[in-house]
């Protein structure tokens, strides 16, 4: 038994396809199909249905690769423990942020890591809280960064920065002339929400549970972005709440319209998560420092109530 070959188990378990294993392997479908039959004919079981399409995992082909996956990751954790031995800050990581964090964060640290970092390659994508946790725990990714907390054993959190939520009241709204508003004014009636798989999403209707009885009836309109949410609030369609970095890069004209909240302002948590057995502790710390340096001034608000981003049963 061989680390490839159990490589090569995960990527058919993952594509349930043999040829298309092999390219994401970069060998050729043969060999790829030789080196996992010679492993089922060892352990003298069926990793793999081949009868069913797409392929499927066998009972005991299930329990293979759940132990075949820890087995590979910590292979590929050796390294990264030379690393830390040496304090050298190098090479590859894997990072995922969600959407409503990506587009205001990324542009704040991005350039100030690379230059400090530049033996770092960052690879960066964009990713829902939900498939990020999955990403981590599969070792797809070496952490991300999300709204916490999130009541996952199996995963660690580092908070970043506390973010208020801020309140888009358009001139023609029942709240415009309230020089400030508490989370009580709030009714999901006339709240424009971002569509469902997004953390932010939950955190409001956590927010507004908090002081309203919640129905599904009363969403009138969801979208996937701030901006539309901005300009249906334009047309006399309802309020909505913002992230606090998004309203920083909001156009000029608009800015008349945000509401603070009382204090304590409810706010969201984000952080770097990672697996609880991730071994690039260095490069997580490091790039935990550079994003709380370049936000601690763009952020300034200590006196804050955290919402949660997990949907309340």
């Amino acid at each position: 038994m061989t680390i490839t070959q159990l490589q090569y188990v995960l990527a058919v378990a993952e594509h349930q396809n043999f040829t298309l294993a092999a390219e994401k392997c970069f060998v050729t479908q043969p060999t790829l199909s030789m080196q996992i039959q010679k492993l089922e004919d060892e352990l003298d079981i069926l990793i793999f249905d081949r009868s069913k399409k797409p392929i499927q995992l066998t009972e005991i082909g299930k329990k293979i690769v759940e132990q075949a996956r820890n087995i590979v990751n910590e292979s590929g954790r050796i390294k990264d423990i030379v690393d830390q031995q040496k304090g050298f800050i190098g090479g590859e990581f894997r990072i995922g942020i969600i959407p409503t964090v990506m587009p205001t964060l990324l542009p704040m640290f991005l350039n100030n890591f690379i230059k400090r970092y530049p033996k770092v390659v960052l690879k960066i994508e964009e990713q829902n809280t939900e498939t990020l946790i999955q990403k981590l725990q599969d070792g797809h990714l070496d952490a991300a960064i999300a709204a916490t907390p999130l009541l996952n054993e199996s995963i660690k959190e580092k908070v970043l920065y506390y973010e208020p939520f801020v309140a888009y009241v358009p001139q023609n709204h029942r709240l415009y002339r309230n020089s400030k508003i508490d989370t009580s004014d709030l009714t999901m009636k006339d709240i424009l929400l971002l569509e469902d798989g997004h953390c932010f999403r939950e955190g409001v209707i956590n927010l507004c549970n908090a002081s309203k009885d919640y129905n599904e009836e009363h969403f009138q309109l969801e979208s996937g972005s701030f901006e539309t949410l901005i300009k249906l609030a334009n047309e006399g369609l309802g309020m909505t709440l913002l992230p606090y970095l998004h309203t920083l890069d909001l156009n000029p004209e608009y800015k008349q319209y945000l509401h603070h909240f009382n204090e304590p302002s409810p706010a969201r948590e984000v952080s770097i998560i990672y697996h609880k057995s991730e071994l690039k502790l260095h490069l997580i710390e490091a790039l935990r420092e550079v994003i709380m340096g370049v936000v601690r001034g763009a952020i300034a608000f200590h006196n804050v109530k955290i919402i949660s981003p997990v949907s309340k049963k």
